[in-house]
């Protein structure tokens, strides 16, 4: 068989291309040994371990170029694959609910900051709800089921270095409560320069010049930190089985006492070691992964790793009914086995970002759903769209501090005078981005019982005691300002150009 010059040419670009990126990892792994050259002793430890995760992780990249998926391999996943809730619901409860109890951990992903909502540190130290944090809230919940069923579910934080040090100063307001309460910290990754392919930092330092050189990897770090930290033996050892995860700003991730029992109850050569929350898609879900059959086994697909020509099909509500809420039941035994096996198998997720100063940069991060396929027997669960309240803008805000809901040991329960299940579609402008200039906007959030759609834009004020009902339009041209009297009904109306009542 005679090569053409095309095959020459080829074979002489992949091997260009291989020397190339053979080039890009051995600069990479200079400056990272310079970095922890310059580092005290303390420092050194844990950040060759975050490094041996990010040499991994940079290799990858390194390796995959183009889209991640196949389009034509994707399938549906097969109908057992993705149960109903009622199904899992008709099994019942367990005899001993505490026994049951006693095998769970509940991680919440708290690396985030407030910044997007105008606020300095943790997100989830932002009132939410009668000046209850979302921390609040948590600790509430679980200290609520310990006390109830006599169980001992320990809440674990996963931290970034952002977070860190300010959750770890309010965690002794928690001391006395009904609940252990653990943290540990999730990798510290260097952003990468686009164009040479080398890091930023200076130093190991996260202030002053080097403050924008370093960032926490995606939640999908969860396996890898919660390993290092030790804690992960630590929960095996006093007989903890599964840890439910979720985002601490989705207000409706409660421990579910059913799906635990489904886990718990299956024999063990049939046993699940991963479960995804899914719910049923909407308009405003479009960007959501989903689950697919690739390659015979179940998988997570993101909007980043669909093929540019396809995106439209994959925002499709009638074929990919279902997104993932980013709830997830992970048997600990199956983390560890995959861990020490170097076997847990995620995409990565190239975030790029331009700095304060202009500077190109790019993140290497993975999603926690997205081990999904690693794990034996895993599964989705359909669940109502009630466990899936995540709140991360003001206009979420405005939902979880109405009357749309009441509190009940720190979960939300919605309104039994709604008609609707599903909440009312909230846009608020630019004006209202900023928690503290949200709350100064409304002398009390309205009655949204009978709300459909709300859109507010521009300089707009709320009295008290104001109702809202149907689909309510409020713009208040540049310039202009619109004030909505204390006791006004407005139903199906659209209020525009400049409305003030002054006092007399």
């Amino acid at each position: 068989m005679s090569l053409t010059v095309a095959d020459l040419t080829l074979g002489a670009m992949t091997e260009f291309q291989q020397k190339l990126r053979q080039q890009h990892e051995a600069s990479m792994h200079r400056e990272l040994e310079d970095l922890l050259a310059v580092a005290g002793d303390a420092d050194v430890q844990s950040c060759r371990k975050d490094f041996d995760g990010f040499k991994r992780i940079f290799h990858t990249f390194l390796q995959v170029k183009g889209p991640a998926v196949d389009w034509a391999k994707i399938s549906r996943p097969p109908e057992d694959a993705i149960q109903a809730y009622n199904k899992i619901e008709a099994k019942g409860l367990p005899g001993d609910i505490s026994a049951c109890l006693n095998k769970l951990a509940v991680v919440k992903l708290n690396g985030g900051l407030g910044t997007s909502m105008g606020c300095k540190g943790p997100k989830s130290l932002i009132s939410v709800r009668n000046e209850n944090t979302f921390l609040d809230l948590t600790v509430q919940q679980i200290e609520d089921l310990n006390k109830t069923y006599n169980a001992d579910v320990p809440l674990v934080l996963m931290n970034s270095f952002n977070t860190d040090d300010e959750t770890k100063k309010i965690l002794q307001k928690y001391q006395h409560r009904c609940i252990k309460i653990h943290t540990f910290n999730q990798s510290r990754y260097p952003r990468i320069n686009k164009e040479s392919l080398l890091p930023i930092a200076k130093s190991l330092a996260l202030s002053g010049d080097n403050e924008e050189a370093w960032y926490p990897p995606g939640h999908g770090d969860l396996y890898t930190s919660l390993c290092n930290s030790g804690l992960l033996d630590k929960l095996l050892s006093e007989g903890k089985e599964y840890v439910f995860v979720s985002n601490i700003d989705n207000l409706g991730a409660t421990v579910d006492l059913f799906i635990l029992h489904h886990l718990i109850s299956q024999s063990a050569d049939k046993r699940c070691e991963f479960i995804m929350e899914v719910t049923d898609k909407t308009r405003a879900d479009v960007k959501g992964g989903t689950l697919i059959l690739y390659e015979d086994r179940l998988r997570l697909l993101e909007i980043a790793q669909v093929p540019k020509a396809h995106v439209d099909e994959f925002k499709s509500v009638s074929k990919f009914k279902i997104f993932n809420t980013n709830n997830l039941w992970i048997s600990l035994a199956a983390i560890k086995r995959l861990h020490d096996k170097n076997a847990m198998d995620m995409e990565i997720i190239v975030n790029p970002k331009t700095l304060d100063g202009g500077l190109n940069v790019i993140q290497l991060e993975t999603a926690a759903g997205s081990a999904i396929k690693s794990f034996k027997n895993a599964m989705g669960i359909n669940v109502p769209r009630s466990r899936f309240l995540p709140v991360k803008t003001t206009s979420d805000l405005l939902l979880v501090m109405s009357n749309l809901y009441s509190m009940d040991a720190g979960s939300l329960i919605m309104s039994h005078k709604r008609e609707f299940l599903t909440t009312p579609h909230v846009k608020l402008g630019s004006c209202f981005t900023k928690v503290q200039e949200f709350l100064s906007r409304f002398d009390s959030i309205p009655d949204i019982l009978e709300l459909d759609h709300l859109t507010v834009s521009g300089d707009v004020t709320f009295g008290k005691n104001v109702s809202l009902k149907g689909t309510v339009i409020i713009i208040a041209n540049h310039g202009d300002r619109i004030d909505i009297p204390s006791g006004a009904m407005l139903e199906n109306k659209i209020v525009s150009g400049n409305l003030r009542i002054l006092d007399h």
